[in-house]
C-alpha cells in the first residue's frame, strides 16, 4: 500500500506511476499475484541428470531434469568445457524431441513381401533383431580359416557407432560385437 493509504491501482502503467517506478523496476509497480507465483520449472526437479546432445560430433553437454521419473527439461550445461552451456537450435530443442506428442513411440514392421506396415511391440521387434543378429552370425561363422588357424570370427555383420557415443558406450559396443566375433567395428568420429 502506498504512503497514503490507498490501494494501488489494478493497471500496471498506473501503478508504476501511482509508486514513482515510472521504468518498472520496483516489483510493486509492475509485478502481480500472477508474477510473484510463477517460477522455473527446473525448480521442482527430484534430479538433475547430466547427458550429451544426441545430435552431432560435437557432444554438447546437458542437464536433464526429472521430476516423478519424467523429464521436466533439458538445458546446456555450464559446466561442459565443450559448449560451456550454450547449445544450438537443434540441441535447445532436444526436450521436444524427447516429450513431443509427434515423436514416433511405436515400432513398425512389415513383413517380407508385405505392403502395409503393422505395429508390434518394442519386446517382439527385439527379439527378432537379436534372432536375425544370431542365425548371419551362425550362418556365416568362420571357425578357421583356409590354412586351418583359429579365426572365430563373422564378415557378415559390420557396426558403424554414432560421433556422440561416449568412451564407455563405445567400449561396451566393442566388447559386445567382438564377442560375438565380428570384426568390422568402426566409429562416425573416426570417419
Amino acid at each position: 500500500m502506498p504512503k497514503n493509504g490507498k490501494s494501488l491501482p489494478t493497471w500496471p502503467l498506473l501503478r508504476q506511476l501511482a509508486t514513482g517506478d515510472v521504468l518498472a523496476l520496483d516489483r510493486k509497480g509492475a509485478g502481480s499475484g500472477r508474477t510473484d507465483s510463477l517460477h522455473a520449472r527446473t525448480k521442482t526437479a527430484d534430479k538433475v541428470v547430466d547427458s550429451v546432445c544426441p545430435y552431432c560430433a560435437v557432444g554438447c553437454g546437458q542437464l536433464v531434469y526429472v521430476k516423478d521419473e519424467r523429464i521436466i527439461d533439458i538445458e546446456g550445461d555450464p559446466g561442459s568445457p565443450i559448449s560451456n552451456g550454450c547449445l544450438c537450435p537443434k540441441g535447445a530443442a532436444t526436450f521436444q524431441l524427447v516429450t513431443g506428442s509427434h515423436r514416433v513411440s511405436d515400432v513398425l514392421y512389415r513383413r517380407p513381401y508385405g505392403t502395409q506396415w503393422e505395429k508390434i511391440p518394442l519386446g517382439q521387434a527385439m527379439d527378432m533383431v537379436a534372432q536375425r543378429v544370431k542365425k548371419a552370425r551362425d550362418d556365416n561363422w568362420e571357425e578357421q580359416n583356409e590354412k586351418g588357424e583359429p579365426t572365430r570370427r563373422t564378415m557378415a555383420i559390420a557396426h558403424l557407432g554414432g560421433a556422440t557415443l561416449d568412451n564407455e558406450e563405445n567400449y561396451l559396443i566393442k566388447k559386445l560385437f567382438s564377442t560375438l566375433g565380428i570384426v568390422q567395428i568402426e566409429n562416425q568420429a573416426r570417419i
